[in-house]
């Protein structure tokens, strides 16, 4: 499968003038990054440079017209508050959607749509271009219809409306849902041109809900023989989750906010079950049920997939948890970079056993390593951004980033991963990616090792 769409330019339009670093300073940047103890005279510089090209430039009799005379929108009304009652993005940025791969999926019902992750910023997706995937198309589901029940092995089975759940007591955290094949299409060689679509099916929220630990409570779950849960979705797919009991006890919600407004229809409204860190498949959308029960219940998509094919042919099953696995987003597959220079490397990690704890980045495909920025919070079970300092000299290199999460779990390369996991298999791929500079800079996707 091909992009059909032309490398995007990454960084600057045109080359930062001579003496734009300061010539001192140009040991402190070099191909692996900026050493520590000279950042801080990096950032005046930059800081210095700018300031003492301000005024000539504005003053130049030859700058761009963009600049020096006033556009059209600046001597007009603009639009009025009432002309998009939900906001929208700009025409300008109609092309950061999600895309379909045709070739996953048999019809347009049972689909994926990847996230634009070379277009995001910090660590949240926003909602409408969170990954979605179907197994029979989304629903609309009225809320004042909508009931969740919990029942099986428990003292007093309860049913639930919207508005019952939402007078509770309500948690919000940021956590991913990353599906168990994404990156599937790796396993075997460099498939696919774009971390859209080689890491897309990935997104990171902010989750708004109730513990399920509470409402397991109030129904008198059975301690001592209720070691497991279903949880059972109300769409036409006929979606069922065994989920162990610790895990449901411990951090697994029952939603209906994501980013601060209730849950998108292709999401799951107006509830869904959520539960960090483990294949997106077992957050189950538009939750109608949760079953306490004494054994795993082996459902459809249980047996029939998300299972591991091993070198020996034996099938591992019920491996659900997305283990540390890190990207850089920019510069990525179908990117050029447009002249030499200063590039920010930037990215994501996360784990599904807990927090980062750092991120690595090489730029000569993994021979040598260094430490990147962390930005931001680091949430347990959530994207992570990273930020790597780079000056490309003009010549090719091999970009990769490394995840150790808080277990001191690191991110494997691919010959270690392939001799656990062999090549047969579809989930579960967690192995550091390759980003190819060529000397044109455009950035292809490539396996090394």
């Amino acid at each position: 499968m091909k992009d059909q769409h032309s490398p995007t330019p990454i960084g600057s339009l045109r080359q930062a003038p001579e003496g734009f670093i300061e010539p001192g300073l140009v040991n402190a940047i070099h191909k692996e990054g900026v050493d520590e103890n000279r950042r801080g005279m990096l950032r005046k510089s930059f800081t210095a440079a700018v300031a003492a090209m301000a005024a000539p430039a504005a003053l130049a009799a030859d700058g761009e017209s963009e600049i020096l005379d006033l556009q059209p929108w600046s001597g007009m009304l603009g639009n009025g508050v009432a002309t998009n009652p939900y906001g929208q993005p700009s025409k300008y940025e109609s092309n950061i959607v999600r895309r379909r791969s045709p070739g996953l999926a048999a019809t347009s019902q049972a689909d994926v749509a990847f996230t634009p992750l070379q277009s995001m910023f910090g660590s949240i997706t926003p909602s409408g271009l969170h990954f979605e995937r179907h197994h029979q198309g989304w629903v609309d589901i009225d809320p004042r219809k909508h009931r969740f029940m919990i029942n099986g092995l428990v003292n007093s089975p309860k049913v639930f409306t919207m508005d019952d759940l939402m007078r509770m007591p309500s948690v919000s955290r940021m956590h991913f849902i990353e599906c168990g094949a994404n990156t599937a299409m790796e396993w075997g060689n460099s498939a696919v041109p774009t971390v859209q679509y080689t890491h897309g099916m990935l997104s990171g929220s902010e989750f708004t809900g109730v513990p399920l630990s509470l409402l397991l409570d109030m129904a008198g779950y059975d301690k001592k023989n209720g070691k497991y849960i279903m949880a059972e979705g109300a769409d036409g797919s006929g979606q069922n989750r065994t989920i162990d009991m610790d895990r449901a006890l411990d951090d697994v919600l029952v939603v209906y906010g994501q980013n601060g407004e209730m849950l998108r229809p292709e999401q799951g409204y107006p509830l869904r079950i959520l539960v960090p860190g483990v294949q997106g498949v077992s957050s189950i959308k538009y939750l109608r049920r949760v079953e306490v029960g004494d054994m795993r219940w082996s459902a459809k998509d249980e047996s029939s997939g998300y299972a591991d094919l091993m070198p020996d042919g034996m099938m591992r099953q019920y491996t659900s948890i997305q283990e540390a696995k890190s990207v850089i987003t920019s510069p990525s597959g179908g990117q050029k970079l447009l002249a030499k220079g200063y590039y920010n490397i930037s990215g994501l990690a996360w784990s599904g056993r807990g927090k980062v704890s750092k991120v690595d980045v090489s730029v000569d495909g993994g021979r040598t390593w260094k430490e990147a920025r962390i930005e931001g919070a680091i949430h347990s079970k959530a994207l992570t951004r990273f930020n790597f300092d780079w000056v490309w000299d003009g010549k090719p290199a091999l970009l990769q980033s490394r995840v150790t999460d808080e277990t001191g779990y690191v991110q494997p390369q691919y010959p270690a991963l392939r001799e656990v996991r062999g090549t047969r298999g579809i989930y579960h791929n967690n192995a550091i990616q390759t980003w190819r500079v060529l000397e044109s800079g455009e950035v292809e996707n490539v396996q090394v090792g």
